[in-house]
């Protein structure tokens, strides 16, 4: 809950989206099962983030074949000519990952 920390995360989103016509796509990592703690803390911060009206962020949790959960979300500037595209991608993408693979 550092607000030094999440100012440097916020400032580093910035900076790469004043360099980048591009989408972000982060996974929360999953060391010592932490992973959904991570992704709330995010989110928490997100939610109070000064320039979020900026930017389209979606999220989805997974669970892996192993039973454990693994959050991602992806920021595009509400600005990118491709936003729909993108989000339509990850949306697809995060559909196709949340399917349970067919035992053999």
């Amino acid at each position: 809950m550092d607000k030094k920390v999440r100012q440097t995360i916020f400032t580093i989103v910035q900076e790469f989206f004043e360099k980048n016509e591009a989408a972000l796509l982060y996974i929360c990592s999953t060391g010592g099962g932490r992973q959904l703690v991570r992704y709330r803390l995010f989110t928490h911060w997100y939610d109070r983030f000064e320039y979020a009206v900026k930017y389209t962020c979606l999220t989805t949790v997974m669970t892996d074949m192993n039973g454990i959960p693994n959050a991602a979300t992806v920021f595009v500037r509400n600005d990118n000519p491709k936003l729909a595209e993108l989000m339509s991608e990850f949306n697809q993408t995060a559909t196709i990952l949340r399917q349970k693979p067919a035992e053999e």
